[in-house]
């Protein structure tokens, strides 16, 4: 068992050989996120309405939850991060001209493949996505922010599938 010391949270890394039917016998890594002291780190379920709030500062609230930056313990290798529910991602607010004049593109691969949506086209088709891309670009350029997307559910109406984890609700300025 290795354990790698950071200021404020560990990674320890179990290795433990398991046998299989096909391979015979495999190492098996398990990693877990521990503060300084030995406890395990747990990760909240936060719930966000986005109904009437603008999209920069809901992206931006999210984004410093899934990287744990609320966290006394932040370290920024490591997820220490929570998971966050958005609801009514269809009634997110976009402030001035933005939904005539803001335009998302993506390109087929062809030549002369680039497709353009207005934001008012791309929120009425998929509000969830606009979302997601918001978050996505306010989180850091490595392989730890595709973890840290993972912890995002959006849903465009005010259902969501997670009551079980108790969510607890966070009011944003709108």
């Amino acid at each position: 068992m290795t354990t790698q010391k950071t200021p404020h949270c560990r990674v320890k890394t179990d290795k433990k050989t398991v046998s299989t039917k096909r391979k015979g016998e495999i190492e098996k890594t398990n990693k877990s996120i521990t503060m300084h002291d030995g406890t395990p780190v747990d990760k909240k379920w936060y719930l966000v309405d986005a109904s009437g709030v603008p999209l920069g500062r809901l992206a931006s609230r999210i984004a410093v939850l899934l990287m744990g930056k609320h966290r006394p313990y932040y370290t920024p290798h490591v997820d220490v991060g929570d998971f966050v529910v958005v609801i009514n991602a269809s009634e997110v607010l976009l402030t001035g001209k933005k939904l005539s004049d803001k335009l998302y593109y993506r390109h087929s691969g062809y030549p002369g493949g680039i497709k353009t949506l207005t934001a008012s086209q791309f929120r009425e088709k998929n509000p969830e996505k606009m979302i997601k891309l918001a978050v996505r670009r306010m989180l850091p350029k490595n392989r730890l922010a595709h973890r840290m997307l993972k912890k995002l559910k959006v849903y465009s109406g005010s259902e969501h599938r997670h009551s079980a984890q108790k969510p607890e609700l966070i009011e944003l300025v709108k």
